[in-house]
């Protein structure tokens, strides 16, 4: 039986990934306005609409009835299913797909314990695994193993985003923007952390290499993906020329996508973040 690979609109993914699974949109809210993210909204316009709002947006978990339609996709194929979710920490995305699938066979849900990229390349693992010819059953007890050594760290580069949230106080924000200072982003558990503070982008950009180095290396057997936040990758590839030694022997290809919604909102544009299987 062929296997499935179905994840939520949050998972940021190449565009070569996304045309193999199937994906479950959530709903991404403006104050009074309400989009589909993925379909009545790209990401591109996310950040035009992030930078224009006074407020920060926030999302609506995808409803078990959006699940069970991807399911029923799945079954009429004959196929099995994984499905895999932002970390349940930042939605009830994940408990919606795991009441969906108590009504089908063969499907498993993973909670990939992550968001945007970390979800990315966790889906990115699970068809490597399809490719491998594993089932649905044992790709499911892999990705639950492999999730635990999933890192994304981010570098932002205003404060302002992470105040409107109120991750950070305004006289913490004020202070950093006269400073210029640079948080380093992660999630850890599930949840945005602050790892630490660099003034200025050169140092941030240090800052960012030292917390993947701290982490033990990249494994780069499995997907490494980079991403941006905002309208412009110009930073993004600043970065990529800047840690050029981290990525130069193992990878023939820097692959990059745009930063989505779950971390964007709270990062602002003009964010780098990298996610990566630690070894």
């Amino acid at each position: 039986m062929n296997t499935s690979i179905i994840a939520d609109s949050t998972a940021d993914l190449m565009p070569q990934v996304k045309e193999r699974i199937r994906v479950v949109p959530l709903t991404v809210h403006f104050g009074e306005e309400e989009y589909i993210d993925g379909v009545t909204m790209d990401h591109k316009t996310f950040y035009e609409k992030l930078v224009e709002s006074d407020v920060l947006p926030s999302t609506s978990q995808a409803t078990p009835a959006a699940f069970a339609e991807a399911l029923e996709e799945a079954e009429r194929a004959g196929e099995s299913a994984v499905v895999i979710t932002l970390s349940s920490k930042f939605s009830g995305t994940y408990q919606s797909a795991v009441i969906a699938a108590q009504g089908y066979k063969n499907v498993y849900v993973v909670d990939s314990g992550s968001a945007a990229m970390g979800s990315g390349i966790l889906v990115e693992l699970a068809l490597q695994l399809v490719d491998e010819g594993l089932d649905a059953r044992e790709i499911a007890q892999r990705l639950e193993e492999e999730k635990k050594k999933i890192v994304v760290v981010a570098l932002v580069d205003t404060l302002e985003y992470l105040k409107k949230g109120g991750r950070i106080s305004k006289t913490v924000a004020f202070a950093g923007a006269m400073l210029n200072i640079k948080p380093v982003l992660s999630v850890i558990d599930g949840e945005i952390c602050i790892l630490g503070k660099a003034r200025g982008s050169k140092m941030g950009n240090n800052l960012l290499v030292q917390e993947i180095e701290k982490a033990g290396g990249v494994d780069f057997r499995k997907p490494v993906l980079l991403g941006y936040s905002g309208l412009s990758d110009a930073v993004l590839l600043k970065y990529i020329e800047d840690s050029r030694q981290l990525w130069e022997k193992g990878l023939d290809t820097v692959r990059y996508t745009t930063i989505g919604s779950v971390i964007g909102t709270h990062a602002g544009p003009g964010a780098v973040a990298v996610a990566f299987f630690k070894q």
